[in-house]
Order: C-alpha cells, then structure tokens, then sequence
C-alpha cells in the first residue's frame, strides 16, 4: 500500500479526527493483539481507511475504550474496541505488507526487504492460512502486476488494472456484502480506489523512476526517450490529470449509492477532499478537482 489516503484534517470537526485516530489506534492494537509488535510498524493510512470505510457500511455499533499508546503516554486517547473487521484489516494490513517486501527482494534484492520477510514470515502465514482464498487472489493479481512490469507494460490503465482488481478483492467482506447488489457496488468502489492508487504512485514515482531505470508505465505510454525529465513529465500531465480526476469521480459516483450507518462524513471528507488534496500535490497543481461536500451526513 503506498499511505496516500489520508482524511483533509483541517476540515474535520475534532470529534470526527478523533474518530479517524481511534480507527487507526484501534487496527494498530489489533496487529499487537493477533501478529506482535513489530508488524504495528507496517501499518498505513490507507489500511485504516479500509477499516473506518467498512464499519461505516456495518449495522453493528463500534464499542471505544480508553488507552495510553506507548508513544504518547502523557494523554490518554480513544480505540475502537476488537471487532471482526479490525482483526481483518489487520490482517490484510500483514498480507500486504509481507507481498509487498517480497516484490521488493525479488525486483531489487533488497536486502532490508529480504530481513522485513523474515520477520513478518509467521504473521504472513497465519494470514494465508486463515484466509486462503482472498490470498490466493490477491497473489495472483499481484502476480499479473509483475508481469506487466517484466513486459514493460505501455499502458497506465492495462498496468492498473491487476491492482485495481487487488482492491476490488480487498474491500470485499462478508459483514458488509449482505447481497449481490451491495458486493458489486462495493467492487467498484475498491476497483476505482485501486486504479486511481496505482495511476497516482507511478505518477509520484516518476522522476525517481527514470533516475533508477526501474519501470513506469508513463515511461513507456509517452515514449521517453532521454532528455529533460520535467519537460516530459510536464507533457504527460493533462492526461495523467483527467485519468485521475475521472477515477475520483467514479469512486464519488459508487460513494453516493452507498448506505452508511455512521461516520459517513468522515468517508466523505477522505473521499471528496483528502484524495483530491493528494491528487492535486502529486499534479503540482490547485483545485484540479471541484467536488462540492455539502448534503454529507454523519
């Protein structure tokens, strides 16, 4: 995951940040309480959005308790309590994380890479064990990433695409997809975050990307030939713009048709702001995006 999104803090009512934060203190606890230590330094924002996103669609109420984190000890704050969906964003987060290093020691021989695997080896495979069948998946699409990346893939959105179906496969779970109906409004919804996630990075990537010869997909859909690296990535940013902005509209589309039970405007904030706010510092650009937020309920 590549911890792109965040809430739009400045916009949030206090008590909505400290909603957020409790998601976030909560699933950190919830990879203590099921995997140790050491895998809580994994943990993303983009992981904490899943879990906030999929209670929100639950009719179960979140339970809060009180806590001293360790790195804060003079103040205490809020958790949100065990539940079935932090266990599992938990271990999503481990799957994720241990995929990930594993992407890395195997196109870069890293070696930081090969000690993280080592250390998350019993986490990941408790995950894969309990959860056989979504690892299975998300391996594959994975795997199809790599693929595209050895063939040097010349298209953003066929490269996208295995990532984009990752997240599809990700938001999925049981508690929230209830009927046919809701699993395929939320696959959209996790495809389009996927897209517009992997458009993003390889866009935020790209100058480093060149220096280091590793694989872009706008590298090779806009044809670099050498030369001057920001005159071609200025060149390619009216597409990279609309691609991006279009994925964010399609995700507010499915937002939209969603029935959340609470914390709607914290999602809505995330959505509507905090990804635009990104999309626009990665763009190098000001309001690219006009999405009003008005009507978002809590």
């Amino acid at each position: 995951m590549f911890g792109y999104i965040l809430p739009d803090k400045p916009e949030l009512k206090i008590k909505e940040y400290e909603l957020y934060r409790a998601y976030y203190c909560g699933v950190c606890r919830a990879i203590k309480r099921r995997h140790g230590n050491i895998p809580r330094l994994t943990l993303t924002y983009d992981i904490t959005f899943l879990a906030l996103f999929l209670s929100a669609l639950v009719e179960k109420q979140p339970d809060y308790q009180d806590f001293r984190c360790i790195l804060h000890p003079m103040k205490r704050r809020k958790m949100v309590s065990s539940s079935e969906i932090l266990d599992y964003a938990a271990d999503m987060n481990v799957l994720l994380s241990w995929l990930n290093l594993r992407d890395k020691w195997q196109d870069e021989k890293s070696k930081a890479a090969r000690a993280g695997m080592f250390v998350l080896r019993r986490a990941y495979e408790r995950v894969k064990a309990e959860y056989p069948e979504k690892s299975r998946m998300i391996n594959e699409k994975l795997g199809e990433l790599a693929r595209l990346e050895k063939d040097k893939c010349a298209s953003i959105d066929q490269a996208a695409e295995p990532f984009a179906r990752l997240m599809e496969e990700l938001i999925c779970h049981p508690l929230v997809c209830t009927d046919k109906k809701i699993e395929a409004l939320l696959r959209r919804t996790g495809y389009h975050v996927g897209k517009w996630l992997y458009t993003l990075d390889a866009l935020d990537d790209l100058e480093e990307d060149i220096k280091n010869k590793s694989y872009n997909p706008f590298v090779y859909e806009y044809n670099y030939q050498g030369g001057d690296i920001k005159e071609f990535r200025s060149s390619l940013l009216d597409d990279a713009e609309f691609l991006l902005i279009h994925t964010l509209s399609e995700l507010a589309r499915c937002f939209e048709l969603l029935e959340f039970k609470r914390h709607k405007n914290i999602a809505g904030n995330i959505i509507y702001l905090g990804m635009q706010k990104k999309t626009e510092a990665v763009l190098g650009r000001r309001n690219c995006i006009e999405r009003p937020v008005q009507g978002i309920g809590n």
